[in-house]
């Protein structure tokens, strides 16, 4: 069995909601599970190698990763650089504190607007009491605690909620980084009756064990790959088509809901 790496510290400062402070530390919330695709060249076969190289040295010479810095790109292209002792020192309030701006019903944050994730962890004894304090009231309450914090080389608008009692801070989306669905949405008409039983599916429908669901990527994959290595085709697999009659996919959707409840 695997150890489990170590959560690594992408945060550390305060977070202050009236006069109280309260020191944290943040660490990563979530990690997704990527496929193990390699670029290759599909001519022949051979991998694609990237290397980083320099416009001044030239194409031949690659730039080993600890002589790589950051610039700031100007409008004219030409390039600022900037290094992290700068980045350290930047007068930025969010860099080490955490201000909650207020608090809000957990309702009130459109979820389309959710960021990255991470768990606050407390950060010396002396965050204890304050840590459980904020985390139970939060829990009773509903409410989240809407701060900015500056994270990842952006300033980011962010909330405090509670899970599991633990504090997570996650970050939200700038209003003109959220876009708008524009015509997407279609006009067609609807029955009374139809929205009746579609409503009436939905109830039948209701509860779904997550935890016992699994990403089925990763199997189908291993299937495709261990049949391109002997040489066999993978099943392809039939794709469901709109109904003709909505009424009587609607009321045998529902009938079938009912059955597999009994």
């Amino acid at each position: 069995m695997e150890a489990t790496p170590p959560m690594r510290t992408v945060w550390r400062g305060v977070v202050t909601f009236g006069m109280v402070v309260l020191p944290v530390r943040l660490v990563a919330a979530t990690e997704e599970h990527r496929g193990r695709f390699r670029e290759i060249h599909s001519v022949d076969g051979g991998r694609i190698r990237h290397k980083r190289v320099c416009e001044v040295d030239g194409p031949q010479e690659e730039i080993p990763y600890g002589d790589v810095g950051r610039a700031v790109e100007l409008p004219d292209g030409g390039l600022v650089p900037v290094t992290d002792e700068e980045l350290e020192r930047l007068p930025l309030p969010t860099r080490h504190v955490a201000e909650v701006l207020g608090f809000v019903p957990g309702s009130d944050i459109d979820p389309i607007s959710y960021g990255r994730a991470y768990y606050a962890a407390p950060d010396g004894a002396a965050a204890d009491r304050p840590y459980v304090l904020l985390t139970e009231a939060l829990a009773r309450t509903g409410y989240v605690g809407l701060c900015k914090i500056a994270l990842r080389q952006r300033e980011r608008l962010a909330v405090l909620r509670p899970r599991h009692g633990v504090i997570v801070l996650q970050t939200l989306l700038w209003r003109d980084e959220v876009r708008e669905p524009g015509d997407l949405s279609p006009s067609a008409p609807v029955t009374d009756r139809e929205l009746q039983l579609a409503e009436m599916l939905l109830s039948e429908l209701t509860g779904v064990e997550v935890q016992q669901l699994e990403d089925e990527y990763g199997h189908a994959l291993e299937q495709l790959v261990a049949a391109k290595i002997v040489g066999s085709e993978v099943p392809a697999l039939l794709t469901p088509q709109p109904a003709v009659d909505l009424m009587a996919a609607l009321e045998q959707s529902v009938q079938a809901a009912r059955r597999s409840r009994r």
